[in-house]
């Protein structure tokens, strides 16, 4: 009894929202019940989104006979990536109970400056203008001095490499483009974050400040009613392309096969060092679960997709690995590191954590850039997918499917809750809605409203188990 309620008092417990890991005495059937018994106390975790996920394929593969054809389910994955990066990065800023309102639109100006460099064949100052471009070269000093005086070295880096790419001119290239709009998104983020973390200004004041200013940026680069065209082969597969069948299995090893390799290694040596573990059991049938899955998975998208007789589409799209990539190194950050600890610990209870010596300032700071770095992903991937950047990217409804997904996913808005996950299933869920509604050919309107109402339902879902929480610790 004291382990578990130590495991729930810390970070890393509150990080914890599968089977509880106090089990080392227990059977399979009573960490079941006492799974069942913590989703009582309101520890629902994922599990609403993931069930709310099945509905809506159940529900949309029997009104529509396409839903479930393979080239559909391959245009549904690289159809959300864009908007569950973004999510990811916001992920981060919502684990602190902050707000970061301008994610959609600096994603939208990172696009902007990616494209801007390629068509003008890596000359910024003649594609911005002299007085916008020593503005833009001004903005990313200033990102390099508030990241430096507050300790984010890599935030300072990202945009010291911008500075750098911009003043000398360096030729357009794509992967120099790509790393251009994630160097500006981290500049972004800690002009954001300094204002929020160090001045004090509320963060939804900030960033909605930013957001309408990011906005005239991107009208000032493109100009009301351009549009900057992406033609550059490497660019327009990130979202459309895929990989070859060998690179496809390849992936499914890799994934499946360290997932499974990670999960039983930890497992078995918490059991030989006499620690506490899940069931047995349970962390077979889980690795068995995701085995079957990612092989079944892939061998469908290995398959011929092709409506054509000439053309041959097969292969796992590229933004299926990419958001692997992302979501692999973002859990490990958050379950595995002491900066993760700090960011679970800041958003538990900012006070406690200053007083254990945690330098908040910095952690807050620190996710902002980490939003914006991962807004600027997600924006080469949404570019990609439309093959051009005009003055709507990043604008319309972009953040508010980004913070939807999060939150729909798990994550809580009132901070110290959720999960790198929680934005992918709920980015998920998002495609899903927006992919069958598009397939029952149903107008925006409808789309919009029942958009609306499941985010709705999911805020209602965190605040009522919080509040089922509270009253079961009582």
């Amino acid at each position: 009894m004291t382990n578990t309620t130590s495991e729930k008092a810390s970070p890393e417990g509150a990080a914890i929202s599968d089977f509880g890991i106090d089990t080392t005495s227990k059977s399979t059937g009573e960490a079941l019940r006492d799974y069942v018994a913590r989703l009582r106390g309101g520890e629902l975790g994922s599990l609403p989104a993931l069930l709310g996920l099945v509905v809506l394929l159940i529900v949309f593969s029997s009104l529509s006979d396409s839903f479930l054809t393979l080239g559909n389910i391959a245009n549904l994955l690289a159809q959300g990536a864009g908007t569950t990066i973004i999510a990811m990065g916001l992920v981060f800023v919502l684990l602190l109970g902050e707000i970061d309102l301008s994610a959609g639109t600096a994603s939208g100006v990172a696009a902007s400056v990616m494209a801007l460099h390629l068509v003008k064949g890596g000359n910024l100052l003649g594609g911005m203008g002299d007085t916008v471009f020593y503005v833009f070269c001004g903005l990313l000093v200033l990102a390099v001095v508030l990241a430096a005086l507050m300790r984010i070295w890599a935030g300072a880096a990202l945009a010291a490499v911008a500075l750098v790419i911009a003043a000398v001119g360096v030729p357009a290239n794509p992967w120099v483009e790509m790393l251009l709009a994630i160097c500006v998104g981290a500049a972004i983020g800690c002009i954001t974050g300094f204002l929020v973390a160090k001045v004090g200004i509320p963060s939804f004041v900030v960033t909605l400040a930013l957001f309408l200013a990011w906005g005239g940026v991107i009208l000032q680069l493109i100009g009301q009613g351009g549009t900057l065209g992406l033609n550059d082969d490497v660019l327009f597969k990130v979202a459309n392309g895929n990989l070859s069948t060998a690179g496809s299995w390849l992936l499914f090893v890799i994934a499946a096969g360290g997932y499974a390799a990670v999960v039983l290694t930890r497992h078995f040596s918490r059991l030989r060092k006499g620690l506490v573990a899940q069931p047995t059991p349970m962390v077979l049938t889980r690795v068995g679960a995701v085995l079957v899955l990612g092989a079944a998975a892939t061998y469908a998208l290995t398959l011929n997709r092709s409506v054509s007789n000439v053309v041959v589409i097969t292969g796992v799209p590229y933004v299926v690995p990419l958001v692997l990539f992302l979501l692999v190194v973002g859990t490990f950050v958050l379950d595995r590191t002491r900066y993760g600890r700090h960011v679970y610990a800041v958003g538990g209870n900012k006070e406690a954590a200053r007083r254990a010596g945690i330098n908040v300032p910095q952690i807050r700071m620190s996710v902002f850039v980490i939003a914006s770095t991962a807004a600027a992903i997600g924006a080469i991937v949404y570019s990609s997918k439309v093959g051009s950047v005009d003055p709507n990217a990043g604008g319309g409804n972009t953040l508010l499917m980004a913070v939807g997904a999060a939150v729909i996913g798990g994550t809580s808005l009132f901070g110290g809750k959720g999960r790198l996950r929680d934005a992918v299933i709920g980015g998920a869920v998002l495609a899903t809605i927006t992919n069958g509604m598009g397939l029952l050919k149903q107008p925006a309107a409808v789309v919009y409203i029942v958009t609306g109402l499941v985010l709705l339902l999911a805020a209602s879902i965190d605040a009522l188990s919080r509040r089922r929480a509270a009253a079961s610790t009582r």
